[in-house]
C-alpha cells in the first residue's frame, strides 16, 4: 500500500512538472503580436512594437534577417527619398552612420567610392541609399540589439494545418517542428504570403485582365504597347529584349528540330489578358573586382551548353554588352541587376513558386541559382561570347565575405512577386497615377511601375521575344490605403499584410520596394498596437488615431 502511495506521488510530481514545463514553454512562446517573417518589413514591424512597450516575436524561417535588404538588394529603389519616414528612414541614416565608421572600409577608401545607382546619396545627406549585404545586416541587428524583441530562426509555418482560429480570429500559428506561438495581433511579413494564406485569407497569382480593374499596364503586354490612355509616360523595354533575328530552333531555321529552353510554344496570349504568370525573379549578385576578395565564376555541375544557345545567339545577332547593371556599392562591390534580352531573370520559371510546398521552392531557388551560375560563367569563359565581353565579365566574382556559403551566392532568391492578398481595398494603376485618391493612407510609394519580364515566345516573324516588361511613370508619390494591409474582416480580423499586399500585379510592381515594406510594416505595427489598446479588430482601428500615430512616429502621408 505504501509503494503505490509513493508511486502515485511521483506520477503526480512528474505530472505537476509537465504541466509547469508546458506553462513555461507556452508563455515563452507567447507575445502581445506575433511576426511571421523576419524581412526588412519584420524587423521594422517589430521595432516598433517594442518600442510601445509590447512584447513581439519575429520567426524568420530562414538563418538570416533582412530579407532582400541583406541578400543582395543595396541598390534603394525608391524614386523619392523624401516620402521615406519613420523607421525605415532611420535604417538608412544608420547605414550611413556604419560607413562613416573607418573600419567598415576595408577594400577600398571612402573617397574611392562613387555610387552608381538609380537612389544616389547627396552631399550633405543624413542618410545613404547603397550598401553591402553585410552592412544591411549589421545595422538591423544593432536596431534590435538592446531591445526586447524575442527572434526565432528555422522554423517554418505548417501551412497544412498551422493557422488555428476562433471563427475569424487567430488564436495561434503551429510551425513544422510543433512549436506554436500565441498572439493577440498576427503580421505577415513574408514575401510569399504563407500566413495570409493559410489564415484563409483571400489572395491572387499572376496578372489581371487590364479590364477588371480598368487599368492599361496589367495584363499580357506583348511588345505592341502604346501610351497609357490614362496620361502614364511608359515604355515597352526594349532594352530587356532581344535584338531582332534570333531564331528559336535548336537548329537555325529548322522548325523540325524542336524549340530552345524556356520558350513559351503557345504564343504571349492576347494584350491586355490575364493570366497565372509571375514576373521574373534572379538573384542579386553581390560582386567584387578585388583579387583578394573573388570568388571566381565557377561552371555548375550540371551545365547545360543549350540554355544558353539563346544568350550566344543574341550576340551573334548583333547584341554587344554585358547584360548586367552593376550598381557600385562600397568597398568594391555591386548589387547586379537583369539588363537586356537574355540575363539573370530567369524568365518563365517561377510560375510555381507562390504556391509550392516547402521542397518544391527549394528546387526552384536552386535552379534558378544553377542558370544564374552558368550564365556568368559563359559570359567570362564561352569561345561564342565576343572576346572583350569575356574580359570584363571575367573581371569580376562574388564576394568572399558576404555570404554563409563558400561559393559566395547568397540563400535569398529576389521573390518579385508572390501571392497578393485580395483584401478591403486593391491598389491599382488608378491609385498609381492619382486618379483615385485613398483618404486613410499609412505610407506613400513613388517608384515607377514596374514589372520585370513574364515570359519568351516567336513573334510573327519567327524570332524570340520577351513580354511582360513594363516601366511607366507617373506624376507624382501617392498614399497606400491602410485598408490594403488588412484582409477582409470575415475572413480574418487580427492579421495585418505589409509585404503581400492587397494590389493589382501593376500597382504592386510599383510599391513593392523595400523601403515602402519597411513603411507598411512599421504602419502595420502601429495599427496592431492600437488594436490591441482599443480591444479592437485591425478593421475597426480608428484611422484618425492611426494617422495621428503615424505622424507622431515620422511617418510621410502626403
Amino acid at each position: 500500500m505504501k509503494f503505490k502511495k509513493e508511486i502515485k506521488s511521483v506520477v503526480m510530481i512528474i505530472a505537476a512538472s509537465l504541466i509547469f514545463v508546458g506553462n513555461a514553454q507556452e508563455k515563452q512562446n507567447r507575445a502581445d503580436v506575433i511576426i511571421y517573417g523576419g524581412t526588412s518589413a519584420g524587423i521594422a514591424a517589430a521595432i516598433e512594437v517594442d518600442r510601445t512597450g509590447k512584447t513581439v516575436i519575429v520567426i524568420e524561417p530562414s538563418s538570416r534577417i533582412g530579407g532582400l535588404s541583406t541578400g543582395g538588394l543595396g541598390q534603394t529603389d525608391i524614386g523619392n527619398k523624401q516620402v521615406i519616414g519613420g523607421i525605415s528612414l532611420e535604417f538608412y541614416k544608420n547605414i550611413k552612420k556604419y560607413y562613416q565608421n573607418p573600419k567598415n572600409w576595408k577594400w577600398q577608401k571612402p573617397s574611392e567610392y562613387k555610387d552608381g545607382g538609380q537612389t544616389k546619396t547627396e552631399a550633405g545627406e543624413q542618410a545613404m541609399w547603397t550598401f553591402e549585404p553585410s552592412a544591411a545586416l549589421s545595422v538591423f541587428h544593432e536596431m534590435i540589439k538592446n531591445t526586447n524583441i524575442k527572434l526565432v530562426y528555422g522554423q517554418r509555418l505548417n501551412r497544412t494545418s498551422g493557422v488555428r482560429k476562433t471563427n475569424n480570429k487567430i488564436t495561434s500559428i503551429v510551425m513544422e517542428s510543433g512549436e506554436e506561438y500565441l498572439g493577440h495581433m498576427f503580421i505577415d511579413a513574408t514575401y510569399e504570403g504563407d500566413l495570409m494564406a493559410t489564415a484563409g485569407v483571400g489572395f491572387t497569382v499572376g496578372r489581371e485582365l487590364n479590364s477588371q480593374y480598368g487599368e492599361n499596364l496589367n495584363g499580357v503586354q506583348a511588345n505592341t504597347f502604346s501610351p497609357s490612355l490614362l496620361g502614364t509616360s511608359s515604355t515597352n523595354g526594349a532594352n530587356h529584349n532581344f535584338v531582332d533575328g534570333v531564331d528559336p530552333y535548336i537548329i537555325k531555321g529548322d522548325k523540325n528540330s524542336g524549340i530552345l529552353p524556356y520558350i513559351n510554344v503557345k504564343g504571349p496570349g492576347k494584350e491586355g489578358e490575364g493570366d497565372n504568370k509571375v514576373q521574373a525573379y534572379c538573384f542579386r549578385m553581390c560582386l567584387t573586382d578585388h583579387p583578394e576578395n573573388k570568388i571566381p565564376f565557377k561552371k555548375p555541375d550540371d551545365y547545360d551548353e543549350l540554355n544558353y544557345e539563346l544568350l550566344f545567339r543574341n550576340y551573334e545577332a548583333g547584341f554587344d554588352g554585358v547584360p548586367w547593371i552593376n550598381s557600385s556599392m562600397p568597398n568594391r562591390k555591386t548589387d547586379t541587376n537583369n539588363k537586356n534580352g537574355f540575363s539573370t531573370d530567369f524568365v518563365g520559371q517561377n510560375y510555381e513558386y507562390p504556391t509550392a510546398s516547402y521542397s518544391e521552392r527549394e528546387k526552384i531557388v536552386e535552379r534558378h541559382r544553377s542558370y544564374q551560375q552558368g550564365l556568368v560563367w559563359s559570359l567570362a569563359n564561352h569561345p561564342r561570347i565576343p572576346e572583350h565581353i569575356r574580359k570584363e565579365a571575367s573581371r569580376w566574382g562574388t564576394s568572399k565575405d558576404e555570404f554563409e556559403r563558400e561559393d559566395g551566392w547568397q540563400q535569398q532568391l529576389y521573390i518579385r512577386e508572390a501571392r497578393r492578398m485580395v483584401g478591403e481595398y486593391v491598389m491599382t494603376q488608378k491609385n498609381c497615377e492619382g486618379i483615385d485618391v485613398i483618404t486613410d493612407a499609412v505610407g506613400m510609394a513613388a517608384y515607377g511601375m514596374d514589372s520585370h519580364n513574364v515570359q519568351r515566345y516567336i513573334d510573327e516573324n519567327g524570332y524570340v521575344k520577351n513580354e511582360g516588361n513594363v516601366e511607366a511613370k507617373f506624376p507624382k508619390p501617392y498614399p497606400i490605403s491602410y485598408r490594403s494591409i488588412i484582409p477582409v474582416e470575415k475572413e480574418c480580423s487580427n492579421l495585418l499584410v505589409p509585404v503581400s499586399l492587397s494590389a493589382s500585379h501593376i500597382a504592386y510592381g510599383s510599391i513593392r520596394m523595400e523601403p515602402v515594406f519597411m513603411i507598411l510594416g512599421q504602419s502595420a505595427a502601429i495599427a496592431a498596437t492600437l488594436a490591441i489598446d482599443e480591444n479592437s479588430t485591425v478593421q475597426q482601428v480608428d484611422y484618425q488615431k492611426l494617422r495621428e500615430t503615424l505622424l507622431e512616429k515620422g511617418q510621410i502621408l502626403e
